[in-house]
C-alpha cells in the first residue's frame, strides 16, 4: 500500500489542528494550533521519559523478589533491552516520519511502547520481560526523533532552539514522575503497579495526539506532493545523503557526542537508585536522589534553552557537558550528603542539558527533507551509548569495583561529548554554510 499522503492530506486536520509548514521551512508564526500540537509532543516524551526511567525504579525489586534470578551483570542487561529497541526505533521511525508523516508516526510510537511497558507487569519471566522491554524500546526511541521533527516544522526559526530545548524537559520530568510514584507504590503495591501507570497514556495523551496533531506534509521527493515544487522533488532524501558530503564530518561527529552523552544519562537513570542502595541508603533515600538528578535535568532544560538561545546550542553543550564531568568526579570523593544532592543535580543539568542542545542543533543544523533522518541518525546511534551504560555499570559492579567506578565511567563519558561536541562546533564554524538550501546552520 502506497503510505504516501496525498496533496490534499493537509486539509484532513482536526479543526483547530495546527497547518504544517512546508517540509523544507518551519512556520512562520507560532499559532494556537501549533501550540497544542507542541503540548501534545510534550506530554507524549513525558512518557516517553517515565517509561524509560521506570526500569532504574524497580531493579532491585526485580533482583530480590521476582525469584528470576537477577544479578547486578543480568539485570544491567535486561535494563539494555529497551535501549536495544530504542536504537532500532530512532533510527527507522526518524526515515519514517520523512517518509510517510510525522504524525502517524508518532502516534504509532506512543501506543507501542505503551502497550509493551503495560505488559512489562505481568511478564513471568525474566526473558520475557526483557523482550517485552525491547518492543517498547522501539516505541520509546521512535517517538523523540518523530516528535521533533513535527515540532521544528510547527514553529517559527527563531523559537526552533529553545522550543526543542524545553518539549525535551518532558524525559526528567517523566523519569522524576517515575522516582516519586515509584516511592509510595512500590511498597505499598509492589514494582508492577509502575509499568500500569503507563497506561495513561493510551488512554490520555493518545486521543489528544489524535485530535490535535497535525497530517504532515507530503515531503520532499514524494509521489503526490503539491504542484509548484519539482525543484524539491530531486533533493535526495535518506540515511544516504546523511552519510556523503556535505554533511558526513557533521553527521559522524553528532552521532559519537550523542554515544558519549547518552551513556552517561542513561548509565546514571539506570544504576543511581541501585548505586546509592549499595553506598548504604535505603529505597527511599535512592529514589530522592534519582529524584534530584531528574530535577536537575528538568532544570537543566529550562537553562540550556535560555542559554543555547543567548550562546548558541554547541557552545552551551559544550559548557554543559563539562559541567556534567566535573559533578560526576566531585561525587567519587564522598563528599557530604548536601553535596551529593547539589552535584546530582549539576549532573542532572548538564547530561540532559547536552542532549537536549545536540538535538536542537541538528534539528537547526539539516534541511527540512532530512530533519526527521538526521534526529533519528544522531539519537538512533546514539543509543549505542545508551546500551552499553547498563551493562558497563552492572560489569564494572560484578567485578568488585565499587559504586565509584560508575560514576567515573558516566563522568568520563560526559568529558569525552564535550571534546566530540567542540569539535562539531570548530567543523561547524569554519563552514558557516553548508549549502544554500540549510536552513538555520549558521545559528548552531
Amino acid at each position: 500500500m502506497n503510505h504516501t499522503p496525498s496533496a490534499a492530506a493537509p486539509h484532513r486536520s482536526e479543526p483547530g489542528a495546527a497547518t504544517p509548514a512546508a517540509a523544507d521551512g518551519p512556520a512562520s508564526k507560532f499559532s494556537k494550533g501549533s501550540a497544542a500540537a507542541v503540548l501534545v509532543c510534550w506530554l507524549l516524551v513525558v512518557f516517553d521519559g517515565y517509561d524509560l526511567i521506570v526500569y532504574g525504579t524497580v531493579q532491585s525489586s526485580l533482583i530480590t523478589e521476582t525469584g528470576w534470578g537477577l544479578n547486578k551483570a543480568t539485570a544491567g542487561t535486561v535494563g539494555s533491552m529497551a535501549f536495544v529497541g530504542m536504537m532500532i526505533g530512532a533510527i527507522f521511525a526518524g526515515r519514517m516520519a520523512d517518509s510517510w508523516g510525522r504524525r502517524r508516526t508518532i502516534l504509532g510510537c506512543a501506543v507501542v511502547f505503551s502497550v509493551f511497558t503495560v505488559l512489562c507487569a505481568f511478564a513471568p519471566s525474566a526473558a520475557v520481560f526483557g523482550v517485552l522491554r525491547l518492543l517498547a524500546g522501539i516505541g520509546l526511541g521512535g517517538l523523540v526523533p518523530s516528535a521533533n521533527a513535527l515540532v521544528a516544522e510547527l514553529v517559527p526559526t527563531k523559537w526552533r532552539s529553545t522550543i526543542a530545548t524545553l518539549m525535551m524537559s518532558g524525559v526528567p520530568i517523566g523519569g522524576s514522575i517515575a522516582a516519586l510514584v515509584g516511592i509510595q507504590l512500590i511498597p505499598a503495591f509492589g514494582w508492577e503497579s509502575m509499568f500500569l501507570v503507563a497506561g495513561l497514556a493510551l488512554v490520555i495523551v493518545v486521543p489528544l495526539g489524535l485530535k490535535y496533531l497535525p497530517e504532515t506534509l507530503a515531503p520532499a521527493g514524494a509521489a503526490g506532493s503539491a504542484p509548484g515544487r519539482g525543484q524539491q522533488l530531486k533533493e535526495p532524501a535518506g540515511f544516504s545523503s546523511l552519510l556523503r558530503a556535505p554533511y558526513l564530518g557533521a553527521s559522524m561527529l553528532f552521532a559519537l557526542a550523542t554515544i558519549a552523552t547518552l551513556f552517561a544519562w542513561y548509565g546514571l537513570g539506570t544504576w543511581l537508585p541501585n548505586l546509592m542502595q549499595l553506598a548504604g541508603y535505603n529505597l527511599g533515600s535512592a529514589l530522592t536522589f534519582a529524584l534530584a538528578l531528574n530535577l536537575g535535568a528538568v532544570a537543566g532544560s529550562v537553562l540550556t534553552a535560555w542559554a543555547g538561545t543567548r550562546f548558541g546550542p554547541m557552545p552551551t553543550a559544550i559548557a554543559a557537558a563539562a559541567v556534567a564531568a566535573g559533578a560526576l568526579v566531585v561525587l567519587v570523593t564522598g563528599p557530604p550528603v548536601a553535596v551529593v544532592y547539589f552535584m546530582l543535580v549539576l549532573a542532572g543539568v548538564g547530561t540532559h542539558g547536552t542532549q537536549c542542545l545536540i538535538i536542537a542543533a541538528v534539528a537547526s543544523h539539516y534541511p527540512g527533507h532530512l530533519r526527521g533522518t538526521a534526529l533519528g541518525w544522531a539519537l538512533g546511534t546514539g543509543r549505542i551509548g545508551a546500551v552499553a551504560a547498563p551493562q558497563v555499570g552492572g560489569l564494572l559492579l560484578a567485578a568488585g569495583l565499587g559504586v565509584n567506578s560508575n560514576f567515573l565511567a558516566f563522568a568520563g563519558a560526559a568529558a569525552i561529548a564535550a571534546v566530540l561536541l567542540a569539535a562539531v562546533w570548530l567543523k561547524l564554524k569554519s563552514k558557516s554554510s553548508i549549502s544554500p538550501s540549510s536552513t538555520g546552520a549558521s545559528n548552531v
